[in-house]
Formats: structure tokens, C-alpha cells, sequence
């Protein structure tokens, strides 16, 4: 394995992660508010009191897309382990994974009721929602196919160790600004400038090109695939259930343990985020005009520049101290929830977002290469599965249940055009984030005490694959 990252390796990193963060923040961040905006704009108090509440709706789709990408990558990770080809599936999972983000441009309830006949509004509001979500579903496992299972394990075969922490923060901040591309698109879309139908489109329609793409630049490097105990495809699925598995990886299992209390705490508040601020943050602070002016983006750019001088500090400490960087990156984070939910008042906002952001950032980063760093030599496949339940599945199946029994605890609620109630997130749900990020702490020591700097995660992997 080089030493360096080829400029040509680094653009498809750069290319992959970019347009499957499009595809995934649109669907974690702008499915959320479809349902809301859309699905939920119009209906009675009756249909609502006979399906289930818009937040509700969201904790389900998020649930059930979870445990879809887990199942996947489980199948489709080991896959293409056997099969030796990650290529082909990145490349042709992309495309079918925008050609299905592009079909959410035709979910209607009015399509919905012509589709299967339907003429009572409390069975056309739950088909829909339950034809968003199987939709979702499907998208999931486009993507968990192609980013998920094949791109990561992908990243994983071409990078050393020494690599990764670089190559992570890369994907991390990558991801971030696809993340604001994304905002900035569907905020047309949340305020209805544009219609869902032309973002979900126009979106899908690039991620597919991306795939298509993908089937000219895509190399395989050589990698040395190692027999699991003669094991079949199907008692390789399985592989990281072993007992003597996770004996000889627990450094790896205790990373994710830690990552994933860090994961839940941010689902908590994540799937509804965007609906807090357009029916919170803004009537709070009087409207956009006030979120907008001068002293507001000043404080904002301030924030900006202190932040990315604390990541950029702390990410060259983490060569040689990653244990006190996460310790720092999970303190931060919590006492950013804290502050989260105090206020909803914009200053309190925005200098809240500095320790969520720097945390994220520190936890993401450092837990994405120490997991990397910890997965056996050849073996990138077998640990794609376990990886996402502790990194997708369980965050997003507990994390929007807690955020859901907070927003619905705090009965915080908007008119819709039919003037019934719905509810939408409160600040609350920052609270209960903040509690379950303390729980983070406890495989963190363990972890900690194993050792988890560069050097030491080199000599186990070392060690586990000879």
C-alpha cells in the first residue's frame, strides 16, 4: 500500500462523499420535512387523531430506514467482499440510488388515493406516510449498497492507518458542505420558492450521474482477502457475532459502543431539526429579517472562525493523543446540548453551535479512523454490518423515539390549513440529547485504558490478522 493517496483516489473520495452526502441529507433532513410541509399541510384533526402525529410519522421512517441499511450492509458488504468487485457496486447502486430520490418528486396524497382508489382521508393520510416510508426504505438500501457497504469498505482497502485520521477528516468535512448544499437548495423547497418535486428531481438527477461516473474512474486496488475459517457467504454474515470476534477486536466493539451513545444523542433532535427552526427558531426571533441582521452574522461568522481553528488545533493533537481528543470531543458535544436547550433565542443558538459542531466533528473524525484503523487487514467487508449497527441502526432507531417522546412531551404545536394541531420539536429534546451523550463516557474509559492512539490501534490489528 503507498504511503500517499493518489490525486486521482482523493477525487473520487472527495466526488463520492460529496454527492452521497447529497442523497443522504436530503433524505435525513428533507423527507422529515416533506411530511410535515406536505403530507401533514392540509389534513383534519380527525385523520391526524387516526393515523399518527407528523413527529411520529418521522421517528417510524427513521426506525425503519435504520434497520433497512443494517440489513443491507450486512448482505451486500460481505457480498462484495466475495465477489472482489466494491467498483460495480458503488457505481451502479449510485445511480439507482438517485434514480429512487428522483421518484419522491411524484409522492402525493392525490397520486396515493388515485394509485389504490381511496376516497377517506384517514386512509389516504397513512397510506401516504406508509408509502413515503417504504419508498425510504428502498432508497435505504440503494444507498446502503453503494456508500455504505461498498464505498466505505472501498476508502478502507486503499488508506493505512496513518492515513486515516486525514482521509476522515476530509470525508467529514466533505460531507458538512454537501450538507449546507443541500440546506441551501431545500430551503427553496421548505419555503416553498421551489416545489419538493423539481429538489427531489434535480437532486436525484446529479446523484445518478455521480454513479455513472463512478463506472469510468473506479479502480479495485489488490487486496488480500483472507478466509474466515473456510467459512461460507452466509456464515460470514455473521462474523462479527463470534465471540472469539469481538475478544480479539474489543477495542473495535468498545469504539462503537462509545460512538454510538454519541450517534443517539445526536438523532435525538437531528431528524426534526430543520422543522424546529422554521416553526421555532424563526417566529421566536421574529422572523427571518431579524435572524438576518448584521450583528447576528457577525456573531455567526465569529463563531465560524473560532470553530475551525479549535478543529484544526485539536485534529494535529489527535495524531499522537486521539484518547484526550475524543474525552474532549464527547465533553464539548454534551455541554453543547446543554446550551441547545436553554434558549431558542438566535445568539444563545449560535454559540451553541460551536461546541455541537467542534464535538461532532472531534467524535466523528476520531471514532471514523479508530474504527477503520481496528477492522483486521482484508476483513473490511465482514465489519461493514456491525459498523452500521452501532453507527446507523440503533442511533436512528432509539434517537428519534427519545426525540419524539420530548417534543410530544413539551405539546408544542403549529395550525396547519386545516387549522387541527400539529406538533412540532422544542428545545427540550436538546436536554434529553445532552443526558444520553454522558453515557458515551463509560466504553470511552474502557477504550482508553486499551489504548487507542495510532501506533497501538497498528500493533492489534497486527497482531488479530497474523
Amino acid at each position: 500500500m503507498k504511503e500517499k493517496v493518489s490525486k486521482k483516489n482523493w477525487f473520487i473520495i472527495t466526488l463520492f462523499c460529496f454527492m452521497g452526502g447529497i442523497a443522504w441529507n436530503t433524505e435525513n433532513m428533507y423527507f422529515n420535512t416533506f411530511i410535515t410541509n406536505e403530507i401533514y399541510a392540509d389534513v383534519s384533526q380527525s385523520a391526524i387523531a387516526g393515523t399518527m402525529e407528523a413527529t411520529t410519522a418521522v421517528a417510524r421512517m427513521v426506525a425503519l430506514s435504520a434497520i433497512a441499511a443494517v440489513v443491507t450492509t450486512f448482505i451486500m458488504g460481505a457480498l462484495s467482499d466475495k465477489l472482489k468487485n466494491r467498483k460495480m457496486f458503488i457505481s451502479v447502486g449510485y445511480i439507482l440510488w438517485g434514480i429512487v430520490t428522483a421518484m419522491f418528486g411524484f409522492i402525493s396524497k392525490d397520486n396515493v388515493a388515485n394509485l389504490f382508489n381511496l376516497t377517506d382521508e384517514t386512509k389516504i393520510l397513512g397510506c401516504t406516510v406508509w408509502f413515503v416510508i417504504l419508498m425510504d426504505i428502498v432508497m435505504t438500501f440503494m444507498g446502503s449498497t453503494s456508500n455504505d457497504a461498498a464505498f466505505q469498505a472501498w476508502v478502507t482497502d486503499i488508506t493505512v492507518p496513518r492515513q486515516r485520521p486525514v482521509v476522515e477528516t476530509v470525508l467529514s468535512v466533505v460531507g458538512t458542505v454537501s450538507s449546507f448544499a443541500v440546506t441551501g437548495v431545500g430551503s427553496f423547497a421548505q419555503a416553498g420558492t421551489i416545489s419538493y418535486k423539481v429538489f427531489f428531481i434535480g437532486l436525484g438527477i446529479v446523484v445518478t450521474l455521480c454513479g455513472v461516473a463512478g463506472l469510468f474512474l473506479i479502480e479495485d486496488p489488490p487486496r488480500k482477502i483472507q478466509k474466515v475459517d473456510n467459512s461460507s457467504y452466509w456464515s460470514d454474515l455473521f462474523y462479527g457475532f463470534r465471540p472469539s470476534v469481538i475478544k480479539e477486536n474489543s477495542r473495535l466493539y468498545l469504539a462503537l459502543i462509545s460512538f454510538c451513545f454519541a450517534i443517539i444523542a445526536f438523532q435525538v433532535f437531528y431528524p426534526y431539526l430543520l422543522t424546529y427552526v422554521q416553526y421555532v427558531v424563526i417566529p421566536d426571533n421574529g422572523g427571518v429579517e431579524n435572524i438576518l441582521k448584521p450583528s447576528v452574522i457577525i456573531t455567526a461568522v465569529v463563531v465560524a472562525v473560532i470553530l475551525l481553528a479549535c478543529i484544526v488545533t485539536l485534529l494535529k493533537l489527535s495524531t499522537t493523543k486521539r484518547g484526550i481528543c475524543l474525552v474532549i470531543g464527547v465533553l464539548v458535544l454534551t455541554l453543547g446540548f446543554f446550551m441547545l436547550s436553554t434558549s431558542t433565542s438566535i445568539y444563545v443558538i449560535l454559540l451553541s453551535v460551536l461546541p455541537v459542531v467542534l464535538g461532532n466533528a472531534l467524535v466523528n473524525i476520531l471514532f471514523g479512523a479508530a474504527v477503520k484503523d481496528f477492522i483486521p487487514e482484508g476483513k473490511a467487508g465482514l465489519f461493514q454490518g456491525i459498523r452500521m449497527i452501532f453507527a446507523v441502526m440503533l442511533p436512528m432507531v432509539i434517537g428519534p423515539v427519545i426525540g419524539d417522546k420530548a417534543c410530544q412531551s413539551a405539546a408544542r404545536t403549529i395550525l396547519n390549513e386545516a387549522n387541527a394541531e400539529v406538533i412540532v420539536p422544542s428545545k427540550n429534546m436538546f436536554l434529553w440529547a445532552a443526558i444520553v451523550c454522558i453515557f458515551a463516557f463509560i466504553p470511552l474509559f474502557f477504550l482508553i485504558r486499551k489504548g487507542v492512539d495510532t501506533q497501538e490501534n497498528k500493533t492489534e490489528n497486527t497482531e488479530t490478522v497474523s
